[in-house]
């Protein structure tokens, strides 16, 4: 006979170290929730919700309000599937709710990888030309700079002193979060054809209506253009990719919806791919871990990217980077 669960949830809200800076405007704090199930052999499945609601995303409260409409007791892991139907509007409460009942009935890997594998995120503007040595001294050999937070001429000038400064074999992501105009990206892709390889892609450079203008930019330049924005969700992410869309897909897959449609998708077409951190706990951090080792084990073949997670020096020592997933929860409580 199917064992009853438990379900719980607490909602969490941590500052960043310090304010993250992008063209969609300024960053201040992480909100998101902790889900928690229970069966009565005192097995626990930990998931997590992380909403980015500017990039198409539920909201934290309608997150929260989806969390209370699930009973607290329910019949079975079956039932527990059943009782949340997540809509596509709500990708991030999918992604927590699979990733939850998941843990629950397997066991929790906790794998880590060295830094070298994770790109090191850099303030943006200035500030990169002297934060990029602490990364490096980490470990990290790749990292990822902010742009179109400052007029074009500025920006490239900063780019110059930054390369100059970047020892020989890092390389260089640089993210617009769609915050370009068409002739400002010709002038930043035109830039970074310049610089050769060390500029490993640009990510989003034009909005996500300009499809068509980013597929004659993908054409016309040398350098790699990443989709991050447009395919927020999964659907999108099949849209583009049956539009033609033969760059590379940022995939934040904490608010993509569903992890395991997501791996089927990959291993059904040949995707050149990123997993990304939208500043999750340990709880999804690890679970985008765990989702890009299955990755490469069932794709071996595929380019295999460093993965945009070099996020956690601008979260705050608060504990919900525990790898020890029950004192993480009852730090919620307190």
């Amino acid at each position: 006979m199917a064992e009853p669960l438990t379900f719980e949830f607490r909602p969490y809200r941590r500052p960043f170290r310090q304010t993250l800076k992008t063209s969609h405007g300024n960053w201040t704090h992480r909100e998101g929730i902790i889900l928690k199930f229970a069966d009565p052999q005192g097995r626990t499945g930990f998931g997590e919700i992380a909403p980015l609601p500017w990039f198409g995303t539920e909201t934290q409260a309608q997150a929260l309000a989806f969390c209370r409409q699930i009973p607290h007791q329910l019949a079975n892991h079956s039932s527990a599937q059943t009782a949340f139907e997540i809509m596509p509007t709500l990708p991030a409460c999918k992604f927590g709710f699979e990733i939850a009942l998941r843990n629950l009935s397997c066991d929790i890997h906790c794998a880590e990888l060295e830094n070298r594998h994770y790109s090191g995120l850099l303030p943006a503007g200035e500030a990169a030309l002297s934060a990029w040595t602490s990364l490096w001294a980490m470990g990290h050999r790749t990292f990822k700079w902010k742009i179109g937070v400052a007029p074009v001429a500025v920006e490239l000038a900063w780019l110059s002193r930054l390369m100059e400064q970047l020892p020989l074999g890092a390389k260089l992501r640089l993210d617009a979060n769609g915050g370009l105009d068409e002739l400002t990206a010709h002038h930043w892709l035109d830039h970074c054809d310049r610089l050769g390889h060390r500029i490993e892609f640009i990510e989003q450079p034009l909005p996500p209506h300009q499809f068509n203008d980013l597929l004659k930019l993908a054409k016309r330049y040398h350098t790699p253009i990443a989709l991050d924005e447009s395919i927020t969700t999964l659907d999108q992410l099949k849209t583009h990719y049956f539009r033609g869309w033969q760059g590379i897909y940022v995939i934040k897959a904490a608010i993509l919806g569903s992890p395991s449609q997501l791996k089927h998708f990959c291993v059904d077409y040949p995707i050149d791919w990123v997993i990304s951190s939208v500043f999750e706990t340990d709880i999804g951090r690890q679970a985008l871990i765990d989702l890009t080792i299955e990755l490469a084990m069932l794709l071996p073949d595929a380019p295999h990217r460093v993965l945009g997670m070099g996020t956690q020096q601008w979260l705050p020592n608060d504990g919900l980077d525990d790898p020890d997933w029950e004192a993480l929860w009852r730090r919620l409580r307190d």
